[in-house]
């Protein structure tokens, strides 16, 4: 039995907020997120109208605390007294009451199932003041900040998200209300791709057809974090999964806008169509056939390797047609040559088209015919891309959060200098952490975490457990590396 393997977007119901539609035919919307003290009205209305300016449709604050819940009010009233054209969105961890004061201010609330109570009555109090506002609801779901009692029953894993989103979305199609997006988010890109799928396949068996917001979070900065986020996202957009999108990078939040607008736009309209000739069976959230095979970019091809081509403009699809109607059992190098000069462009188009493949262990290696770079270039974009695909780890990974108004140190300059002093160390993870909210959660599979605990003050993680507690920013740099040492993974650059 034959199957035909295309692009198209998978059907979402409309949900509007501020102006924004997404979900239906409706373009995929762009998002970012600010990182000023959200208390501080003025910082707070400048940088969002940055971001929209950038061309964000929809910018989102956190509201972690009673202050910054009412500082919403006056941030709305400036933001429209300035026609700001972006829709406005709330983010709520640990206090529901905030949620309340929030969805009275803004056009969209976004809460963590994992830090959110059920059995008292406060969502359906969240449901109501947003059906009386025309208010939007995202159910963002992070790896790493589940509940204890899914945590005890799923575990950390994608299964365990699944769970605790359909939760949420059963109470809210209890209540009659619709306005509702949801999210997986990880920076585990494996995991957060698969959480989507399944999340997909959950939805479906009941009828639902909630639209998704996409994100890798804590992807990083510079081409690593956009390659990382292109890995994630694209495999998913690929799939026609995607409604709105958050690019997460620690860098200035307007430098997020035109890399998910260049996502965004590469899967606008892809029209090529492929013919499998088998495995009617076939479904990409169980067929894992890795091979046994090194994880190569194009300089260490051998005879051991087929090469595979793609030139449409549906390389994904192309590729998957390939090899899933190959004879050749070889493992398989993915081929295609990118014509701009500039390597982010590369870097980001080649991780999106190929991503997908590495991640569904369709392919083993990457070749990225680049002319218009040098080949030092192409081979760094090769090796970002594979362990981005957590195929093959070359260098050390940082899993850094974006920053926003709960972030308790420069986290921009703190994560260059972290760089600068550790990244000659191979297979390691290290994370680097705003503050306790999404930190231990959301880096949950580092190495050594880097958390901010109270203004200029950092928290030191072994994995899961800290092992120094409130040590001054300047100091902690020095003894996160002493750490590193006294397990044996540091070695001399020089050497």
């Amino acid at each position: 039995m034959s199957m035909t393997l295309k692009y198209s977007r998978r059907e979402a119901h409309e949900v509007s907020f501020g102006g924004v539609t997404i979900g239906g035919k409706n373009p995929i919307a762009v998002q970012s997120m600010t990182n000023t003290p959200t208390r501080d009205v003025a910082l707070t209305v400048a940088q969002t109208m940055r971001i929209a300016d950038a061309g964000a449709e929809v910018v989102r604050l956190t509201a972690q605390g009673r202050k910054e819940g009412e500082a919403l009010t006056p941030i709305m009233e400036e933001l429209r007294a300035r026609h700001c054209h972006a829709a406005i969105v709330a983010d709520i961890h640990f206090t529901p009451e905030i949620a309340m004061i929030a969805a009275e201010a803004v056009d969209k609330v976004r809460i963590n199932p994992g830090n959110f109570r059920t059995s008292n009555g406060e969502l359906e109090q969240l449901i109501e003041i947003c059906k009386r506002r025309n208010v939007a609801l995202r159910i963002g779901v992070n790896h790493g900040s589940l509940a204890k009692r899914i945590f005890d029953e799923w575990g950390d894993t994608p299964e365990g998200m699944v769970a605790s989103a359909m939760e949420f979305l059963r109470m809210c199609r209890r209540a009659d209300f619709n306005n509702v997006v949801v999210s997986m988010k990880s920076s585990n890109t494996r995991v957060m791709v698969h959480a989507y799928r399944l999340l997909v396949e959950a939805m479906n068996r009941e009828e639902m057809t909630y639209p998704l917001h996409l994100g890798v979070t804590e992807a990083g900065d510079g081409i690593e974090g956009r390659i990382k986020s292109a890995v994630g996202i694209g495999a998913l957009l690929a799939d026609g999964i995607g409604d709105t999108l958050r690019v997460s990078l620690t860098e200035a939040p307007e430098n997020e806008v035109p890399v998910g607008r260049i996502l965004a736009n590469y899967f606008a309209e892809r029209k090529a169509e492929f013919e499998v000739e088998s495995l009617a069976d076939y479904s990409p959230t169980t067929f894992h056939p890795r091979t046994s095979a090194r994880p190569i970019i194009h300089s260490e091809i051998t005879s051991e390797y087929d090469i595979v081509d793609a030139v449409s403009d549906n390389p994904t699809h192309e590729w998957r047609a390939a090899i899933l109607n190959s004879n050749d059992r070889r493992p398989k190098v993915l081929r295609r040559r990118y014509g701009d000069s500039d390597a982010e462009l590369v870097a980001i188009y080649a991780a999106a088209d190929m991503g997908q493949l590495l991640i569904d262990g369709l392919a083993e290696g990457v070749w990225i015919d680049a002319p218009a770079l040098d080949a030092t270039t192409v081979e760094d974009i090769e090796l970002m891309l594979l362990q981005a695909a957590r195929l093959r780890f070359s260098r050390t990974e940082y899993i850094a959060c974006p920053s926003c108004g709960r972030t308790l140190y420069d986290i921009e300059s703190t994560l260059a200098t972290i760089k600068a002093r550790t990244s000659h160390l191979k297979d390691l993870k290290i994370g680097i952490m705003g503050c306790i909210v999404n930190g231990p959660g959301e880096m949950a599979d580092a190495d050594y975490g880097y958390v901010g605990s109270s203004p200029e003050h950092i928290t030191l993680y072994r994995g899961r457990e800290v092992v120094e507690r409130n040590i001054h920013q300047s100091e902690a740099i020095d003894h996160l590396i002493e750490i590193i040492k006294r397990d044996g993974r540091w070695h001399d650059p020089t050497k």
